[in-house]
């Protein structure tokens, strides 16, 4: 046997425990969620969660109910993703297809350090300089609301789906773009007619990825959306997601205790949802990738 076939198999191996580790530690993190939450389901029940009281030390009536915590993440992660969608695809747009090339080596760099920025200090700026201005804007009382919290984030998605989109545009091919040209349409015409729904599935994916980096945010969203436990579709008032639930009150709570129980609940479902996302953005990566 010679040293390269030795050598290959030793870097195969190498390859192989290092994909089953990750394996393992990604089913011993679903074995260890629901070791901890399962014994909620005998008592009080699952069916605490359906409500709209989340009041789990309450001295009067306990409350395990998630609808607040799920409209809250839902209602700050649909808006900020909306509100991202316009700036990030636009901006590929025209770092791909417009800028120069002295002009696209200079701000690519700048949005991809964007989003190695700190969510604790996008929190400050959030509390300091965007919950004043949401106040005086729409002239609440205060300015931690869902909307502060939705613009933070969307601020912090803008990378995400700008950096994917951009390589999405700029890997359709010359060719759809020269035919479009000698057809005669003009610039503008060929970028959003041919470029864009050529490059669609991989803008659709940088979207996806986007929403996932937005519904696991923890820190920049409990310094700036109030943290009020309540059932409401508005995003003027204070609301609470369910990752903030889980860093504010996990580190109070008694180890064994239902409220410790349902906590782990909340965390079960945000796993599902997010892992539901990154799902979607996968096999639309995949279709990209045979398109």
């Amino acid at each position: 046997m010679s040293f390269r076939h030795i050598q290959d198999r030793g870097v195969k191996h190498v390859l192989l425990a290092g994909a089953s580790v990750s394996i393992v530690v990604v089913a011993l993190i679903f074995l260890f969620l629901f070791r901890e939450a399962v014994p909620f389901t005998s008592e009080p029940g699952l069916g605490q969660f359906i409500g709209e009281r989340w009041r789990p030390t309450s001295m009067q009536q306990v409350g395990f109910g998630l609808l607040p915590l799920i409209t809250g993440s839902a209602m700050v992660t649909l808006l900020a993703t909306l509100i991202a969608i316009p700036f990030g695809v636009l901006g590929a747009v025209y770092i791909a297809e417009i800028a120069g090339p002295r002009e696209r080596e200079i701000l690519k760099p700048f949005i991809e350090m964007i989003a190695a920025i700190p969510s604790v200090v996008l929190g400050f700026f959030g509390l300091v300089v965007l919950a004043p201005l949401v106040k005086t804007l729409f002239g609440l009382p205060i300015g931690l609301t869902g909307i502060t919290g939705a613009l933070l984030l969307a601020f912090m998605a803008v990378p995400t789906i700008m950096s994917i989109s951009e390589d999405a545009i700029r890997s359709v091919p010359r060719s759809y773009i020269d035919a479009s040209l000698a057809l005669g349409a003009n610039r503008i015409q060929t970028i959003f007619k041919v470029v864009v729904p050529a490059a669609m599935s991989g803008i659709i994916a940088s979207i996806m990825l986007g929403m996932g980096r937005v519904v696991g945010e923890t820190m920049a969203v409990i310094m700036v959306t109030g943290n009020a436990v309540q059932f409401t579709f508005s995003p003027l008032v204070p609301i609470r997601t369910m990752t903030a639930t889980i860093a504010a009150e996990m580190g109070e709570v008694t180890n064994g205790s239902a409220h410790y129980q349902a906590l782990f609940w909340v965390g079960i479902v945000l796993l599902f949802v997010t892992f539901a996302i990154n799902l979607v953005a996968l096999r639309v990566l995949k279709s990209y990738g045979r398109a």
